[in-house]
């Protein structure tokens, strides 16, 4: 007999609610969406998988009772939105970020900081299957105690996370210097597909230096690299006993004996193999350091990792460990905003987040 599958709720009909649909479209035996929560019903995005009632308040969303409910609303309604789910006794998985500015996270830190039901935040990106097996070797100490990451990857708040989660930084004060700089660059895709014809557009580059207790953040990022085909996203990881460079990892056994290894991925349904395309998991040498909780499910890497952030809340909801707390996403945003804040003065920023925890 298999378990029941997964109950959640979503309120919001945009472009990141449709993840949460396709997702559970894609694994039926193990998710289930229970209702969308819309203010104009007729603006709902086509449904993948069979119809799902829309609701237009909160009282039918949750007369189905999910286990909890999926917040992609905009930024501004979301602090809203979560206080009064949270009020219901509803637990929450808010889409990020989780307010639109420093006021909006000031009016959920009480509900950071001592959440009366399981909040999280769909965090996505440190469950995408190639963070989530370079975090893994860092996790299992190969590279020592990591004093400096650089991430080239993801936009505020997101590449921020990573950052935080390849460097161990916590709610500790971070200082922090960033700069901004414009370059020319041919037009490459967008939400839309690619390019009708060739022309040339501006690239919005923020490079940000964040120091920590000893350890060196380096963020970089330009708005063209989610769709761009020319502009790769970059990772480095660094310890005393080695370091990772995208997806190669060197290290020490001994003073004398160092090691080249290769972060290489698994896929099924290529060259000829018959188990259906899709993504196993990552190998370092012999053994395994990342395989895909989805599998054999056929979803894009980010959408492997929103399932995650599913998953994980189902196991939070039933008694499981945070997996990106109100509070942890909360304090990501922050950073994200003094980067812009420093970016814009010239000046070094100090920010703190001690509060998140709190102990501020």
């Amino acid at each position: 007999m298999t378990d029941a599958p997964i109950s959640f709720a979503i309120a919001g009909t945009g472009w990141r609610a449709a993840f949460f649909l396709r997702v559970a479209a894609a694994l039926p035996d193990r998710l289930r969406v229970t209702g969308v929560l819309a203010r104009d019903p007729t603006s709902v995005m086509p449904q993948p998988g069979g119809d799902i009632p829309i609701h237009g308040d909160l009282d039918g969303l949750l007369a189905a009772r999910p286990q909890f409910v999926v917040t992609a609303v905009p930024w501004a309604r979301t602090p809203v939105l979560i206080r009064e789910l949270a009020s219901r006794g509803m637990p929450v998985l808010a889409e990020t970020p989780p307010a639109p500015d420093l006021a909006g996270l000031d009016a959920i830190l009480d509900l950071a900081v001592a959440p009366p039901v399981p909040i999280e935040v769909a965090e996505q990106y440190h469950l995408q299957p190639l963070h989530a097996a370079r975090l893994a070797v860092v996790a299992s100490g190969a590279l020592g105690t990591v004093s400096e990451a650089q991430v080239s990857a993801a936009h505020d708040y997101h590449g921020l996370d990573l950052l935080r989660r390849y460097l161990g930084i916590g709610f500790e004060p971070v200082r922090i210097r960033a700069r901004r700089f414009t370059s020319p660059i041919v037009a490459g895709p967008d939400r839309a597909g690619p390019p009708e014809v060739e022309r040339l557009d501006v690239s919005d580059q923020t490079l940000a230096w964040l120091e920590a207790d000893g350890r060196l953040g380096v963020y970089d990022f330009t708005g063209d690299q989610y769709f761009s085909w020319i502009r790769a996203p970059r990772v480095l990881v660094r310890g005393e006993r080695g370091e990772i460079t995208g997806t190669t990892v060197r290290r020490l056994i001994d003073a004398r004996t160092p090691v080249t290894e290769v972060l290489e991925r698994r896929d099924a349904g290529q060259d000829g193999n018959l188990e259906g395309y899709h993504h196993i998991g990552y190998t370092l040498g012999d053994r395994w350091v990342y395989r895909n909780p989805t599998a054999p499910a056929r979803l894009a890497d980010d959408e492997v990792a929103v399932a995650g952030c599913l998953l994980a809340m189902a196991h939070r909801v039933g008694g499981g460990p945070s997996r990106c707390s109100l509070a942890e996403a909360a304090w990501d945003h922050e950073l994200g905003l003094r980067v812009a804040a420093a970016a814009t003065s010239g000046d070094e920023v100090v920010a703190d987040g001690r509060r998140w925890s709190g102990r501020g």
